[in-house]
Formats: C-alpha cells, structure tokens, sequence
C-alpha cells in the first residue's frame, strides 16, 4: 500500500510504501537537522522496502540442469556395465546341440531404469527367430514377446561379470543358465540346461563376441 507522507519542517510531500512511512514516523529515515530530505533519498527509502523478486527462470533452468546431469550419470552407469552391447554367435568355438534353437544376435541396451535384451537367432526348424525381454537384474520374472517357447524370464545379478537366469513357459522352468563376460569384457560366454519342447533334455555352451 502506497502512502503519502509529509515531512513537517519540509512541508514536502511524496508517495512511499507504508513501512517507508513507518520508519520516517520512528526516526529510521530522516535528515539532519536543519537539512530537508531530497526527493532522491525519498525514494531510495521506498526501493530498499521492497520485498525481493523471484528469479523463476533461473530456478526452473537448475532444476532441468540437475535432471539431466541425474539422466546423463544413469547413462555412464549403464555404459560401463560389462553386458552392454551387441554380442555376436561364434559357432566355432560353442557347443551346441544339432538342430537346436540358435541366438546369432544379443543385445543388451538401457531401456530407462530397466534393461532391455533382444535376441535374433534361428530356430530349430529353420527359421528366423525374434523375441524381446525388458526388466531388472533382481531375480524377479519379467514378459518375454515372440518367443512361442517361452514367457516369462527372470536374471539374477551375481556379479560385475556374471549372470544367472531362469526362463519359464507356463510357469514351469524350462531352462536355467549362466552368462559370464570374460574380464577383458570381449567376449561372452553361456551355458545352458534345461527341457526343450519335445521334452528333451538337453546342455550346451555357446561363445559370442562383443560387436
């Protein structure tokens, strides 16, 4: 609220601030005596009464720079993971069952805070196979799409380079495993073991490289 307020040796009169009042009518704004206060040192009075002005574009510009840098941290996390990647089939040095299934591509990627595995291979009857998994490393079972042998798959993180998993049709277990990452993170190493859809058991080994 703007008031006027007039000084009575002066006899001058100009708008102020309530609180600018307030502190000319207790003694906290005044001149020397015999000397009238200007007009400039008036209005000197009623700027500093003023409260502060909140800069919100320079706080919104903060906080989208702490979400990137949080985004940006994440992303060199993931990219240091010994699994990331692309990961190529080296037939020559696996062992693998005749006329088994064959994963030829495996990728691992950052898919927000989850990971995201897709795998491109052959199946036993020939043909071209494609199927995609997204979850955590927590041991706890995530969907698996396009793969008609499975649905559900599960991996535990043991550690920086190893991995254990479970996949399940129906339920049921069907095949357990273990990948390992060699400790020059060049190449990958998987064994398997489990029932496959016939109803054989079966084990294999299979090599890939990193792309």
């Amino acid at each position: 609220m703007v008031l006027a307020c007039r000084f009575r040796r002066s006899g001058l009169r100009f708008p102020l601030s309530g609180l600018a009042c307030a502190q000319v009518a207790a003694g906290e704004i005044r001149s020397e005596p015999g000397e009238p206060q200007t007009q400039r040192e008036l209005l000197n009075a009623r700027r500093s009464t003023r409260m502060p002005r909140v800069r919100r574009g320079h706080e919104t510009k903060t906080i989208v720079l702490t979400l990137v840098l949080c985004f940006v941290a994440a992303a060199v996390c993931f990219a240091d993971d010994a699994f990331t990647g692309t990961w190529k089939l080296n037939e020559a040095k696996s062992k693998m069952v005749p006329n088994a299934p064959k994963n030829n591509t495996v990728v691992y990627e950052a898919a927000g805070d989850n990971v995201k595995i897709t795998v491109d291979g052959i199946g036993s009857d020939g043909k071209p196979t494609h199927d995609e998994w997204t979850g955590k490393f927590d041991g706890k079972d995530y969907p698996v799409t396009g793969n008609p042998n499975s649905d559900m798959r599960s991996y535990t993180k043991i550690d920086e380079h190893t991995l254990e998993f479970n996949v399940k049709k129906g339920g049921k277990i069907t095949t357990s495993g273990r990948v390992v990452v060699s400790a020059d993170g060049k190449s990958r190493t998987v064994t398997t073991s489990g029932t496959d859809s016939q109803g054989k058991k079966f084990k294999s080994t299979a090599v890939y490289e990193k792309q």
